[in-house]
């Protein structure tokens, strides 16, 4: 039985959501916070930290911020979802759809943490694991929880030569940003539309 390109959409959100909550609940009910482990040598690791803003740690604005972001966040997924249907109806190539409906389950992903994990989940610590529906209530209220982030990619560390102004003496490791897979999903769905897709996203422009 061949698959709908709308199911084929449904169904690739629904698996990054699953696998993306599945891990990170796992995290966060497993390790502390800053608690590491190696998957593949000192290159790539698992190692639990929480954000309070956009992908890959960046933060802004504070508690307001943080508001005005998840409310944003929100509007977004809203224009997305109506988004992809629009290039369903128009019968837009199967593989751009699927690049949009992987930026959707990237979005919603972090909107579920941000949402919800300050209701569902204790405080995590440097010295306490976590858990879920604690008896004196989450940390946070509506809209105001942390996204757990854990892939963390040291691929090269070292010093910063002392000539280099600002930042000489100074540690240097690349990749140092620590992300999650809804991360991981928005990242790669942009570069197989700008790689790939580009003639497609034209020619949708100028259908307009």
């Amino acid at each position: 039985m061949k698959l709908s390109v709308a199911w084929k959409s449904v169904l690739l959100i629904f698996l990054v959501l699953v696998l993306d909550q599945m891990l990170k609940i796992w995290v966060k009910t497993n390790m502390t916070l800053g608690e590491e482990f190696p998957v593949l040598g000192d290159w790539f690791l698992i190692h639990f930290t929480e954000n309070n803003g956009m992908a890959f740690g960046w933060e802004w604005g504070g508690r307001l911020g943080k508001l005005v972001l998840s409310l944003f966040r929100l509007g977004a997924l809203v224009a997305i979802g109506y988004y992809i249907y629009w290039l369903i109806a128009r019968k837009a190539p199967t593989g751009f759809v699927l690049s949009v409906s992987l930026i959707f389950a990237g979005a919603a992903g972090n909107i579920l943490d941000s949402s919800f994990y300050g209701l569902i989940f204790s405080e995590s610590t440097y010295y306490q694991v976590a858990s879920m529906l604690p008896d004196s209530g989450g940390y946070a209220s509506f809209l105001h929880g942390r996204v757990v982030d854990m892939f963390y990619f040291p691929l090269i560390q070292g010093v910063y030569p002392d000539w280099l102004p600002l930042l000489g003496g100074r540690d240097f490791v690349f990749f140092r940003p620590i992300f999650n897979l809804a991360d991981a999903s928005i990242t790669t769905a942009v570069f197989i539309i700008l790689l790939f897709q580009r003639q497609a996203l034209n020619g949708l422009g100028n259908a307009h």
